[in-house]
């Protein structure tokens, strides 16, 4: 592992990447790197950059789908303490990028801190949710922003703060491979109050959503016309497989696998939902997800 030298501790060559996603499907990495801090990030970085390796930064793996033969370039896994560290003064909150979004809204409604129950539910990491302006009926993470900690390809650490950053819908302009950290400002509330918003929320959710199924979250975004999910009920799609992958019965927006599932199956499925909207609505149907190759 030349090229990495000095970081073989944390590097691994053709490694499985698969089992740190949702899925749990797919194949290997070309290379698989766990940074213990932001120096070893940042010299990462340089590396990947310098010798035109790709950059996948993965968090809880919520929302990717690797492909049964796997990832060129290198998985970066934001996993250790370092970039998981959350703290909470005053209206404020400090959340690492690799931080569980779960754990951080949770320990908002104990610390009595409304502003983020919108994401309640939404499984993964807060730097993915962060990147994709994650949210829902409820509104979205970005609202709550004020400014994020970076780093871009080349290893230097900066922040930015609004306007800087803007949000769209699943979007935003952060062009940064790496978010190390994100502030938000919140509403210091009754924490009796914003249990129980996130109660009701998480209520609507589970009844709605396959939320105990092998899943990646909604595959598509939802188009200006009508939501995905809506669409691809109309479509007649609803239990609809491929292999072993399926059309959830209870929300069109998800595809549910089993421990026989190959990613190829869930992509065919994907394929086949967007060709049926298409001819039935003239609507193309945008991926959610990310699937990696």
């Amino acid at each position: 592992m030349q090229l990495f030298n000095g970081l073989d501790s944390i590097v691994k060559k053709d490694a499985p990447v698969g089992k740190y996603t949702w899925y749990g499907l797919g194949g290997n990495a070309e290379y698989l790197i766990r940074p213990d801090n932001h120096e070893q990030l940042a010299e990462v970085a340089q590396i990947c950059t310098e010798n035109s390796i790709p950059i996948h930064v993965l968090g809880l793996g919520s929302n990717v789908l690797i492909s049964d033969a796997g990832v060129k370039g290198a998985v970066i896994k934001l996993d250790s303490a370092a970039f998981s560290d959350v703290s909470y003064k005053g209206d404020r909150v400090l959340a690492g990028s690799g931080a569980s979004l779960n754990e951080v809204v949770l320990n908002c409604v104990r610390e009595g801190l409304s502003g983020l129950e919108c994401v309640t539910g939404i499984p993964g990491s807060v730097g993915g949710a962060v990147r994709m302006n994650a949210g829902g009926k409820f509104g979205d993470i970005g609202t709550s922003i004020v400014s994020l900690k970076l780093m871009d390809d080349l290893g230097s650490i900066y922040v930015k703060s609004k306007p800087d950053i803007e949000f769209d819908y699943r979007s935003s302009n952060i062009t940064e491979p790496f978010i190390l950290e994100a502030e938000f400002k919140l509403f210091k509330s009754d924490p009796d109050r914003v249990m129980k918003a996130t109660q009701e929320i998480w209520i609507y959710k589970k009844n709605i959503q396959p939320v105990t199924g092998r899943t990646a979250g909604c595959v598509f975004k939802n188009p200006s016309v009508d939501t995905a999910g809506s669409l691809i009920d109309r479509a007649g799609l609803k239990g609809l497989k491929a292999g072993t992958a399926q059309v959830s019965e209870k929300h069109g927006n998800f595809i549910i696998a089993d421990k026989d599932t190959k990613s190829s199956d869930i992509i065919e499925l994907i394929e086949i939902i967007q060709q049926k909207v298409q001819q039935e609505f003239d609507v193309e149907l945008e991926l959610e997800i990310e699937i990696w190759t």
